[in-house]
């Protein structure tokens, strides 16, 4: 799996102009399963977001993780994160994972999210969706699971 997040003062994400999902100060997610991903993948990755210290604390510092903040995480999946982009000048999906299998990680990854209780808005996927955000620093990330 594969996550690029983003701190944001506010995220939306829309289908065919209508809001299905929205937050204000928390994470952005976008997200990528692998052809080779499990539900461990999804177990750690979620962890390891909801623990991430990239909020700052009262002097400054990034030493506040989502779960100290209170805050929310917007997650959208995206199978683009895992094209190949080093031959030629189209990307390969080859390592993305089925519809079927990605839709079933995505939704185990949003359902750990929610057992730390963390509030979860999400996109809708397999749909073609506006993204919409306002970054805070801006604080952007990739991790991969192991």
């Amino acid at each position: 799996m594969r996550a690029v997040i983003q701190r944001v003062e506010t995220g939306e994400v829309q289908v065919a102009g209508e809001t299905v999902g929205r937050i204000d100060a928390g994470l952005l997610v976008l997200l990528g399963v692998a052809r080779e991903d499990t539900p461990q993948d999804a177990d750690y990755l979620a962890a390891k977001i909801a623990h991430l210290r990239i909020f700052e604390d009262q002097n400054g510092k990034m030493n506040r993780s989502l779960l100290d903040c209170g805050g929310a995480m917007l997650v959208v999946s995206q199978f683009t994160l895992l094209g190949d982009c080093r031959k030629g000048r189209r990307p390969s999906f080859v390592n993305a994972a089925p519809p079927d299998k990605g839709e079933n990680l995505y939704r185990h990854f949003v359902t750990a999210i929610r057992r730390l209780e963390i509030p979860v808005e999400t996109g809708r996927f397999g749909a073609d969706m506006a993204v919409t955000l306002v970054n805070d620093g801006p604080v952007t990330l990739v991790l991969d699971s192991p």
